[in-house]
């Protein structure tokens, strides 16, 4: 584990955050850099997340970066866990913020309830057959949970499920959007490829992949050079392959994307498809409208959401290839309404979702977070108080 202070020490009457997370990367970097505008941060982040965004990391920004052992390497998670919690001690955060969604660190987050909690719920409940998030048992997840002052979640939908799950939640559940995340292509002479079609992230039953490769024969048969580019890992990949009608019109990267190529596939797409049958919100929007780029998603979820439709893009029901490939091709025939709605995502983004806003949004939890703590600690005081006997015996 290595510890390193990139900061200078700072005045003690700005607020101080203790900021941790397993994963979400650039989201991290983007939020607690813009935070250290107004705050003194501690990131805490294991260093194979921070990799790829280290060069970004303000140096306002305190830092501890460690190696997160396996899982199942419960003796080495357990004596990380313990120094990660004395390193927080003695960083006196005024307020600690979780992302959550790790096994021992969830358990341990009663350690921390000598401090305002705030907890980023990134996904109420793990997603059809996505194995990752269901390492973690959804009842210690929940735990961790309970343990928070403030929630934020990224959509009302997720906000109203996270009550369903938790009644206790509901009024002290926030809503703010997704950070602005997405890189600049990695190459200034990075231009789009006619009639490209994109579908990124982590490949799960969930995402729905299989019909959009259903929908590429019916595509093709209107826009005969549609390609579709498929980037990402996840399950066993030989199931799609065996769906494909034309598997000459498929570009597969079926492996981990670094950041530098995932800016240039974005960059290269003519649009980027969601086909999802279940989601709370995507990272994988904002990264298509940095890039300038329509999406065509589904209506579940939190997607609607984020997915203007008739403006950023399209929506179209889960599990229907007829009517998804009925969108692509719209944009795909007509590149002036898919460069405005790519646009329209653009300034949807710098206007609804840069650092700064969502910033200024997670501050004020925060602050919520620490009145909340201190009228509880009154309210204890005050009880704890009331029952100390008086010089007459009698509790007063």
């Amino acid at each position: 584990m290595r510890l390193k202070f990139t900061a200078k020490k700072m005045s003690r009457n700005r607020l101080r955050v203790a900021f941790i997370s397993y994963n979400f990367g650039e989201y991290c970097v983007r939020l607690v850099n813009a935070l250290a505008e107004r705050t003194d941060v501690l990131l805490i982040i294991p260093d194979r997340i921070l990799e790829s965004h280290a060069a970004t990391l303000d140096r306002r920004v305190r830092l501890i970066q460690f190696r997160n052992p396996r899982l199942r390497h419960a003796f080495q998670q357990l004596r990380n866990i313990r120094r990660l919690i004395r390193q927080i001690h003695e960083f006196h955060p005024d307020v600690v913020h979780y992302q959550g969604a790790h096994l021992w660190f969830n358990l341990a987050v009663p350690l921390l309830r000598r401090y305002p909690l705030v907890f980023t719920v990134h996904d109420v409940r793990p997603h059809p057959g996505d194995h990752l998030s269901q390492k973690t048992p959804q009842w210690i997840e929940n735990l961790a949970r309970r343990q928070a002052d403030e929630l934020i979640v990224h959509t009302l939908y997720a906000r109203d499920l996270l009550a369903r799950e938790l009644p206790h939640a509901a009024g002290k559940t926030s809503v703010i959007p997704h950070i602005q995340i997405g890189r600049a292509a990695s190459s200034a002479r990075t231009e789009e490829d006619e009639h490209l079609i994109l579908f990124f992230g982590r490949i799960w039953e969930y995402k729905g992949l299989e019909y959009l490769i259903r929908a590429e024969p019916l595509i093709s048969a209107r826009v005969p050079n549609a390609r579709v580019l498929i980037a990402g890992e996840g399950e066993d990949f030989a199931r799609y392959r065996r769906m494909m009608v034309h598997p000459n019109r498929f570009l597969i990267h079926n492996k981990f994307v670094p950041e530098d190529q995932a800016a240039d596939y974005f960059h290269r797409a003519s649009v980027v498809v969601l086909p999802y049958i279940e989601a709370s919100q995507s990272g994988v929007i904002p990264m298509a409208y940095s890039a300038g780029k329509p999406v065509v998603a589904t209506t579940v979820g939190g997607l609607p959401e984020m997915v203007e439709h008739g403006r950023t893009g399209y929506l179209v029901p889960p599990r229907d290839s007829v009517q998804l490939a009925e969108a692509v091709i719209k944009l795909l025939l007509d590149e002036s309404l898919g460069r405005q709605m790519g646009a329209n995502g653009k300034r949807k983004m710098e206007e609804e979702c840069p650092p700064r806003v969502v910033a200024q949004k997670t501050l004020e939890v925060y602050r919520r977070a620490v009145e909340r703590t201190a009228r509880a600690r009154q309210a204890t005081y005050v009880r704890d108080s009331s029952a100390v006997p008086s010089r007459t015996g009698v509790i007063d």
